[in-house]
């Protein structure tokens, strides 16, 4: 990865290697995938990925967090979604060469909600609660997952650090 840098024009741009966009475009379609689930589940749900994604907005009232997620998961997975599509079209379709992309305000803000709601459930399938958690790493997937976690912790640091004033 290139890291992001200001324009002069406000965008921010940076570059992936292929192998980095098709990762990204692949963990934003699962953020998709994973909102529609969260949005589609009752209160009760297990997975503890998808209630980190739509979390109970009254964890120790079942009956009103129930009615809140009536009213309110559906747009919630709608705007998660719409963020993930940004962050696919900006990328387009990886090739063998480096991909640049180029973001304004509105779409790096799409970029790093992905990249939390991303990351959450990394943290959550981890076991990483706080920072400073380092996690379940147990085999070679959850090392995998970690990595991307930290690497994905990295692209959201330098997006952020661009966008400043």
């Amino acid at each position: 990865m290139t890291p992001f840098r200001r324009r002069r024009d406000g965008r921010v741009s940076a570059s992936f290697q292929p192998a980095e966009a098709q990762l990204l475009l692949s963990l934003a379609e699962e953020a998709v995938e994973l909102a529609r689930a969260a949005a589609a589940t009752e209160n009760g749900e297990t997975d503890p990925a998808l209630r980190r994604l739509l979390p109970d907005a009254y964890p120790d009232d079942p009956e009103a967090s129930a009615e809140f997620r009536r009213f309110t998961a559906a747009g919630l997975a709608d705007r998660k979604e719409r963020n993930a599509r940004v962050l696919m079209d900006s990328l387009a379709a990886p090739s063998d060469h480096a991909v640049r992309v180029v973001l304004d305000e509105d779409q790096a803000s799409a970029w790093l909600r992905t990249i939390t709601d991303v990351r959450l459930v990394l943290a959550s399938r981890l076991g990483i609660h706080e920072d400073g958690d380092e996690g379940h790493i147990h085999d070679e997937e959850s090392a995998m997952q970690r990595a991307v976690y930290d690497w994905l912790a990295g692209v959201q640091e330098l997006l952020v650090l661009a966008l400043r004033p």
